[in-house]
């Protein structure tokens, strides 16, 4: 895998592999900010779920990343392609959430 997934460690493991052992391909997810943190908190939440994600920095974000030490163009998150949908599903809940009761 070209971009990095190595790098993050345990969901590297829990990444499915395809028949031929490598790493299943990448599906994108969301940007996410990493200034309130919405970035590592919605990693979490896919982890709780089981569901491995690892992150990119688009644009210029790594150079961010290393010299403020966050990017200010979010981070994009990725999971498995098989489980993109669940994923994604798990986002819509994620929005129905941010609605405060009256």
């Amino acid at each position: 895998m070209s971009w990095g997934l190595h790098k993050y460690g345990k969901d590297y493991d829990a990444w499915p592999k395809g028949p031929d052992g490598e790493p299943e391909e990448p599906a994108f997810l969301a940007n996410r900010s990493q200034i309130d943190m919405a970035a590592d908190m919605l990693r979490n939440m896919l982890s709780a779920y089981g569901i491995p994600s690892a992150i990119r920095y688009p644009g210029d974000g790594a150079f961010g990343k290393v010299m403020i030490g966050m990017s200010g163009n979010g981070v994009d998150i990725f999971v498995p392609k098989s489980l993109l949908a669940d994923a994604q599903e798990l986002l819509k809940g994620e929005s129905d959430n941010d609605e405060l009761p009256e």
